[in-house]
């Protein structure tokens, strides 16, 4: 018999193992639509803090969640799904009037998100941000015609002028995400390309943001 494919087989029923678990299963649930700290998990499966963080510690175990360190508040640490193949797939979502990415300039990553977005779903998009800039990054306009994205005339717009109602907000920076009045829907923990400013930065940027585009938009169903 194939040791490889028994290998495969058996580090496939280790991650189903570790999902056996109502708890654990229910943390990847939420997870799979975005990014979120214990403490906003606690909240949300009514769980206390202890049980909760023995359910994140077996889930990183197995490779199917990793910790982050906010960029916002470095005390705070986020929660993030990693690309692990189960073989089986998320829950559907109410389709909303329009997905609207926050960030906190609204320079780089919002409006990355809208591109990939448009390319994704024909859900309408739209991006702003808390504190927004005088103009949208070069690095992300680079970024975006090496991946053939299109930006149009964006600009950064402030969140206050641009929310509406029946938008799903998705914060796509930690700042952002940890301000108080933004209320988020769902938060992906992007790490700031304009922080280091390099090429690498923004692609990395644009390639967490295809893989969460990915995820959400099938789930958006009428």
């Amino acid at each position: 018999m194939n040791t490889e494919w028994m290998d495969e087989v058996a580090r496939r029923a280790a991650l189903h193992a570790a999902l056996s678990d109502p708890g654990r299963l229910a943390v990847v649930e939420l997870l799979s639509r975005g990014d979120a700290s214990p403490s906003e998990l606690a909240r949300t499966l009514a769980v206390p803090s202890n049980l909760l963080a023995h359910h994140v510690n077996v889930l990183v175990e197995h490779g199917l969640v990793e910790r982050t360190r906010s960029e916002g508040d470095g005390r705070r640490t986020y929660l993030r799904l990693l690309p692990v193949d189960l073989g089986t797939g998320p829950g559907a979502l109410p389709r909303p009037a329009r997905v609207l990415f926050v960030c906190t300039a609204n320079s780089a990553r919002s409006h990355l998100a809208v591109a990939l977005w448009r390319s994704a779903s024909d859900v309408p998009a739209a991006s702003a941000g808390t504190h927004p800039a005088p103009a949208v990054h070069p690095g992300a306009v680079a970024a975006a015609a090496r991946h053939d994205l299109t930006l149009g005339d964006a600009r950064p717009r402030l969140l206050d002028d641009v929310r509406q109602d029946g938008d799903l907000v998705v914060t796509v920076c930690d700042r952002a995400h940890e301000e108080v009045d933004v209320d988020a829907d769902v938060h992906w923990s992007i790490p700031d390309p304009v922080r280091a400013g390099t090429d690498d930065a923004f692609d990395r940027a644009v390639v967490a943001l295809d893989r969460r585009v990915a995820l959400l938009a099938p789930r958006l169903v009428a």
